[in-house]
């Protein structure tokens, strides 16, 4: 039965994009969960360690009595009204639907942001599913996009790259590479080496002009990600695109929006979809760069 099951998965890529779009659905339900409650969590241990190391008087600090809930194992709520959501509730994107986008509870507005991130979650998984097949490399590109989400959200909302997520990524990737499948070992290992010093001199370039930090230390861990996976080739084409979708993003923030523009910019949504674009299509856009290049 089993066996059966994969060789349909291998022979008729219409159900394996199905399917694993399908699984991207639930996986962005849990990703919004993760987005949410990681940073609160890393939030709620480095107060506490600044207590402890600080000896802070513990009035100023009830409110970390009681740390967010769990990843795993912590059932979602409601944030006014602290309904817990039911399983039927919890259903991506249709839930939402059924909802009509408020608490069943207390009729407080849901985010649309929640399915937002589980249809594009789904999406990635089937372009994932629909560019990779039926491979080995398929689950192990799965949980790289899945971890490029998440990062970019979290990064969004709080202008952090954990390093519980960021190092264990990096390391799969290093992994996943020392058996050949998205790049060789070597090109993998220097990417992660550039990838991290790249940034790290226009880091230091840039607060030796300026007097200014232009970026933070979790940009260059997640561009070490990013080479480890793709490998150093991919790079530059990487940093370009980043540079010019946040350069874009940030003068309509200004023109449109009249943002001001001496608030940070997150980079890390930049370098994720970057990355993405050079994951599905990297290779092509090199390709006719260069013929066209060529031609010229």
């Amino acid at each position: 039965m089993f066996a059966d099951i994969l060789k349909l998965l291998e022979e008729n890529s219409t159900v394996l994009i199905f399917l694993i779009s399908l699984l991207g659905l639930f996986v962005g339900s849990f990703l919004n969960v993760v987005i949410f409650r990681l940073p609160l969590r890393l939030q709620h241990e480095w107060r506490t360690e600044c207590k402890e190391f600080l000896d802070v008087d513990e009035s100023s600090l009830e409110s970390l009595d009681t740390p967010p809930g769990n990843l795993f194992t912590t059932r979602s709520h409601c944030p006014q009204c602290n309904h817990q959501i039911t399983a039927l509730e919890n259903v991506p994107v249709f839930s939402y639907l059924l909802l009509r986008g408020k608490c069943s509870e207390c009729s407080a507005r849901i985010s649309a942001r929640y399915p937002a991130i589980e249809i594009l979650t789904a999406v990635l998984s089937g372009l994932v599913a629909w560019s990779f097949g039926y491979t080995a490399a398929l689950p192990f590109v799965l949980i790289l996009v899945w971890s490029l989400v998440a990062l970019s959200f979290i990064d969004f909302d709080h202008k952090l790259l954990p390093d519980k997520l960021v190092y264990p990524i990096l390391w799969l990737g290093l992994l996943v590479n020392s058996q050949n499948m998205l790049t060789d070992v070597y090109s993998a290992l220097y990417g992660a080496i550039a990838g991290y010093l790249v940034l790290w001199f226009v880091y230091q370039g840039f607060k030796l002009l300026t007097g200014k930090e232009g970026m933070g230390y979790g940009d260059f861990k997640l561009l070490a990600l990013i080479g480890a996976w793709l490998g150093w080739q991919m790079l530059p084409l990487v940093v370009l695109l980043s540079s010019l979708v946040g350069a874009v993003v940030g003068i309509l923030g200004i023109l449109i929006l009249g943002r001001d523009k001496q608030l940070p910019i997150p980079f890390g949504p930049y370098l994720s979809v970057a990355a993405l674009i050079a994951l599905f299509w990297g290779q092509k856009i090199i390709d006719s760069y260069l013929q066209f290049a060529c031609i010229q």
